[in-house]
Formats: structure tokens, C-alpha cells, sequence
């Protein structure tokens, strides 16, 4: 799962991260690198908790859609790749059965992805329901 974040710096502080698909997802970084790598944490902490109240994750949005409501000066936008399968829940080992076209056409997105294969399943079921919740 992709998330788009906004990064913002003060001459006098650490760069800032909002996640705007996140509400009340935030996070901060000494330089631009640990922003990034704090905001993966961050994100993956935020759906955690969404998870443990049973409430729907948020499908990400795209930039261009979240550049029209954030118009702050001196702003950077950026992505963070989030793979679900690293949330601390305990995992469980499941066997399905999927087609051997699909499976190779799902590991070769999830590698561009840069996801895992475990990653980028667990992102979609959690798209999908997120998106029937929505219908409900």
C-alpha cells in the first residue's frame, strides 16, 4: 500500500510528516530519510490501531486529489510504500489456491510495488473491504 504524505520544515525544526489520509497520523524525521522511514512507522502504527477498533482502513489517495484541499506554502509531497505484512500481529501461515498466471502477474506487481507478495495480498483484501464497507 502507497501512501502519499506531506513533509513540511521549519527553519527552527525537524521535518514534519502528515499523513492525509490518516487522520491523526503524524510523524517527524531529523532529515528527509528518517521522515520517510518514521512515516512507514507511523502509518503501519496508525492502521494497527485502526485494526484492534474494527474500524475500515482508508484507501490511499492520489496526490493530485489531496493537492487541491493542502494548498500550505513550502510543502514536499512523497509516497511511502507500507507493507501490511509487517504488523506486529502475530501471522498466520494460510495455503490458498491461485491460479499459476495470476500468482506470477501478482508477484511481478508487487515487486514493482516494491511489496511483498504477503504485503501486497493483505493491502488488497484490505482495499476491497474497505470499499464494500463504504457501500454498506
Amino acid at each position: 500500500m502507497r501512501y502519499p504524505i506531506l513533509l513540511q520544515k521549519d527553519p527552527d525544526s525537524d521535518y514534519g510528516v502528515t499523513v492525509p489520509d490518516l487522520a491523526g497520523c503524524f510523524s517527524a524525521g531529523e532529515n528527509m530519510e528518517s521522515a520517510l522511514e518514521n512515516a512507514e512507522e507511523a502509518i503501519l502504527t496508525h492502521i494497527e490501531g485502526l485494526l484492534m477498533d474494527n474500524d475500515p482502513i482508508p484507501s490511499p489517495s492520489s496526490i493530485d486529489s489531496l493537492k487541491k484541499r493542502h494548498r500550505e506554502k513550502d510543502i514536499v509531497w512523497g509516497i511511502v510504500s507500507v507493507d501490511l505484512s509487517k504488523l506486529s500481529e502475530r501471522a498466520r501461515r494460510i495455503n490458498i489456491t491461485v491460479p499459476e498466471k495470476l500468482l506470477t502477474k501478482i508477484d511481478s506487481f508487487a515487486e514493482k510495488e516494491g511489496e511483498t507478495r504477503s504485503g501486497l495480498l493483505v493491502s488488497a483484501a484490505l482495499e476491497y473491504i474497505a470499499g464494500r464497507s463504504v457501500r454498506e
